[in-house]
């Protein structure tokens, strides 16, 4: 894509540096393992897999309303909260099975990537509302859940 200085570049470079790192944090374990609760609150890791990815939907849904100079609506006004929207999604992605989870996981991202590259390069600037809509959403939302899964990783180990 050119050069460090590059926005896009870098952007890309960022985004997939920390979904790569996210996917290193379960690499290795097995299904059983990626169902079993408790990683983050009650959450299993496909929970999180599950969370990761619907707020990568949400950054497809909103960024091009960004991009349009709109807004997209406040989540405490349609759902009552960040909180509210998570658990609603919780129970609409909770029939999933993993197989469906990591395929979606991966489509989203690939779509969001896909998305990313189109988008003028002046929008992926940091400062912009679009970047920080993404950084929210997608590499900046990441790492929580990476640590969280590693220090879950680290607490099994050591029983």
């Amino acid at each position: 894509m050119g050069t460090t200085r590059d926005p896009a570049a870098r952007l890309l470079a960022t985004l997939d540096a920390a979904w790569a790192d996210f996917h290193a944090s379960y690499a290795g374990l097995s299904d059983d393992e990626l169902l079993e609760p408790g990683v983050s609150g009650d959450w299993s890791i496909r929970d999180i897999m599950a969370h990761v990815s619907w707020w990568e939907e949400e950054a497809l849904k909103h960024l091009p309303v960004i991009l349009a100079g709109g807004r997209p609506p406040r989540y405490s006004d349609l759902y009552g909260g960040i909180d509210a929207f998570n658990a609603r999604k919780a129970e609409e992605w909770r029939g999933l099975s993993l197989a469906e989870v990591r395929h979606r996981l991966h489509e989203t991202h690939d779509r969001l990537v896909a998305y990313l590259q189109q988008v003028p390069p002046d929008h992926l600037k940091s400062g912009t509302r679009f970047r920080r809509r993404l950084r929210l959403d997608t590499y900046g939302h990441y790492p929580l859940h990476t640590q969280a899964i590693r220090e879950w990783r680290t607490r099994r180990e050591s029983h």
